[in-house]
């Protein structure tokens, strides 16, 4: 197997990774979320993970990244783990966790956009139809699942806030980069993300005192695989691709939020839920697409042709 193709495959491998342990976050964040606040909860989800990279990082001998790195360390800290995880906490004790991951997944359109506006990539052809297919289903999700009572005007707004910190950090992340490793910018965002949340250390201590074993332990599960694994696969996958592609990706995430849900918390899809998730999963395949002209530029460019305008 020819280089190229084999980094494309493991990096397609590690987005699913990514977007099947950030489906699972969901239905935790729902479950812990009955128990923590959301402030005490992201910090929690956030030490844990810092914990867990920390130690690879050591073992790994990482160090310090480069300088260049750090203003996209530091944006991607504040806004993707610290804003981004209080926000969405808050968001999912206000509506259920379809409706969350459908809000949620509004992001991919801003990663799109911004990564346009400030990254200069392209917008592949497949890529805005892709967009479309999933949004149509994710919509279709969150319609089925928002007659049950449990949407809220706040909890909408929340969500809507945390795709807008989930975008600006996947933006902010991407140059970072192409200077440091994806372990060295996923450890110390984590770091970032965890000093902006320490005000609610307090509360943090307070409630683990009281909190069932479940509870914690969901916390910690957070912490170490929707965080410490899978931001950094995202990451990896992040750097060998643009950002709008990986942002089209994250829509099989409500699709899978609503299998997840089903025997975890009880809630039973219909048909136009699981019709839904399916328009999410085929928009990503048809999103992560090539045409045949860029299938033979990814094979090898002719002289003069540039490769990343058909990515």
């Amino acid at each position: 197997m020819n280089s190229p193709r084999r980094t494309e495959l493991l990096a397609a491998g590690a987005a699913t990774v990514s977007v099947v342990l950030w489906a699972s976050a969901f239905v935790s964040i729902r479950s812990a979320g009955s128990v923590y606040s959301p402030g005490a909860l992201a910090l929690g989800r956030l030490l844990a993970g810092a914990l867990t990279l920390g130690v690879i990082c050591l073992v790994r001998r990482e160090g310090w990244p480069p300088r260049p790195a750090w203003p996209g360390i530091a944006v991607s800290g504040l806004l993707w783990f610290g804003l981004y995880m209080v926000v969405l906490n808050w968001g999912e004790q206000e509506v259920d966790a379809g409706t969350a991951a459908l809000v949620v997944n509004v992001g991919p359109l801003l990663i799109a956009l911004l990564g346009a506006r400030l990254l200069g990539e392209a917008m592949p052809p497949r890529l805005p139809a892709g967009m479309a297919v999933s949004f149509a289903g994710a919509v279709a999700v969150g319609l089925s699942m928002s007659g049950e009572g449990g949407s809220s005007v706040l909890g909408v707004a929340l969500c809507l806030l945390a795709a807008v910190a989930y975008a600006g950090g996947v933006v902010a992340q991407k140059p970072a980069l192409a200077r440091a490793s994806a372990l060295q910018v996923t450890t110390f965002g984590c770091l970032v993300g965890a000093v902006v949340c320490l005000p609610f250390a307090g509360q943090l201590a307070h409630e683990a005192a009281g909190a069932p074993a479940a509870a914690t332990l969901n916390m910690v599960y957070l912490g170490v695989f929707p965080t410490a694994l899978a931001f950094t696969t995202w990451a990896y996958a992040l750097a060998r691709t643009t950002a709008g592609r990986m942002g089209a990706t994250t829509y099989a995430v409500p699709s899978l939020v609503v299998l997840m849900s089903w025997p975890a918390l009880g809630e039973v899809p219909g048909l136009f839920t699981l019709a839904g998730g399916a328009l999410c999963l085929a928009g990503v395949a048809v999103s992560r697409s090539r045409t045949r002209a860029a299938r033979v530029v990814a094979v090898g460019p002719r002289p003069g042709h540039d490769r990343e305008s058909t990515p």
